[in-house]
């Protein structure tokens, strides 16, 4: 009994699995196909041949669709990251410039759908609705890849700074995005240097260094100053 409950499971969630791509992959085939929305989720699905309470089952509007899209995206380079043995030997530092290298070249696969979403985008402290489940789920990562790299001495502690250091990288994440959307360089060439570049300055004013060393030597001439 408990086999057959089982093997039932397992195909509902193979079905769903199966109807939920189909509504994505047919969604952004749409999107691309007439640079909008479709009028509604009626004649989405009627076209679709695809009962609307089928569709209900999966999204609830046409934006919870684009969030997963993008969602998936941080999903898609995270599993592959994680599913390296070597990553987990790596530094803080090694561990973001991997995950943004990774994430670049799951946005080039989906660069047509991308650009439409991003064309309206200009000012990365603003996030879109798109980009919100999106933007929870770097945060997340980035956020555990920091926490262990502050544990290791790579990141310095710094009270009331340090616990904005995923939203920090956030809005780095959002120049990047930008930054992406309008490189026309072969391969994207000018983005990876942009990656590389602003991700080892970024640890670097983050980590045990000059800026500490210019906090000490402000503290000591401001110290002077008093006595």
């Amino acid at each position: 009994m408990e086999k057959t409950k089982a093997s039932k499971t397992s195909r509902a969630k193979g079905k769903a699995t199966g109807t939920e791509a189909k509504i994505k992959s047919a969604y952004v085939d749409y999107l691309l196909n007439n640079g909008k929305q479709p009028s509604s989720i009626y004649k989405f699905c009627l076209d679709l041949k695809l009962k609307e309470d089928e569709f209900y089952k999966h999204f609830g509007s046409f934006e919870s669709i684009e969030k997963h899209i993008w969602k998936g995206f941080i999903d898609q380079a995270t599993s592959s990251l994680t599913a390296d043995k070597s990553f987990g030997d790596f530094s803080a530092r090694e561990k973001l410039l991997a995950f943004y290298f990774t994430l670049a070249e799951v946005l080039k696969s989906n660069r047509s759908f991308a650009l439409l979403q991003l064309k309206d985008h200009r000012k990365p402290e603003i996030v879109p609705t798109f980009l919100k489940e999106f933007k929870t789920a770097f945060e997340d990562f980035a956020g555990s890849i920091l926490t262990d790299g502050k544990s290791k001495g790579e990141v310095a502690e710094r009270p009331y700074l340090d616990k904005r250091y995923p939203q920090l990288f956030w809005v780095h994440l959002g120049f990047m995005l930008l930054y992406w959307k309008d490189d026309d360089s072969p391969g994207f060439e000018q983005t990876d240097a942009f990656i590389e570049k602003s991700v080892n300055l970024a640890f670097d004013l983050i980590g045990k260094g000059a800026f500490d060393s210019a906090v000490d030597f402000a503290k000591f001439l401001y110290q002077s100053k008093v006595k």
